[in-house]
Order: C-alpha cells, then sequence, then structure tokens
C-alpha cells in the first residue's frame, strides 16, 4: 500500500497575498496582447491585465 500524505489547505495569509494592493487601486498591469482592433469602437485598443487579482481594463488610442 501507498504513503497516506496529508491534505494542507492554503492560510488566508497565502490565498489573499497581494490582493490588498489592489484592492486599494495600486493594480500591477501588463499587456495582455499587444494591439486588437474593437469592432463596436471602431478603433485600435490595448488591453491589460493585472498579474495579481486578473483584472482588465482597455485603453482605446
Amino acid at each position: 500500500m501507498g504513503d497516506v500524505l496529508p491534505f494542507k489547505r492554503k492560510t488566508a495569509a497565502e490565498k489573499h497575498k497581494g490582493k490588498s494592493l489592489c484592492r486599494s487601486g495600486f493594480h500591477k498591469w501588463k499587456i495582455c496582447s499587444a494591439k486588437q482592433f474593437d469592432v463596436k469602437q471602431g478603433k485600435l485598443v490595448t488591453r491589460y491585465r493585472c498579474e495579481r487579482c486578473g483584472a482588465e481594463k482597455v485603453e482605446a488610442h
């Protein structure tokens, strides 16, 4: 028979690490894809995604 491995849950501090900055408005934006064309706006747009929380924003050019 195999060994029994203990199941380890993440603590609250590990689960929410780095998200307090995002809640305060200090996101870590990174370009998701270089440039895209938005059909509804009819413009080129840049999509940003926060590395910590996954929030997205779109900036039109």
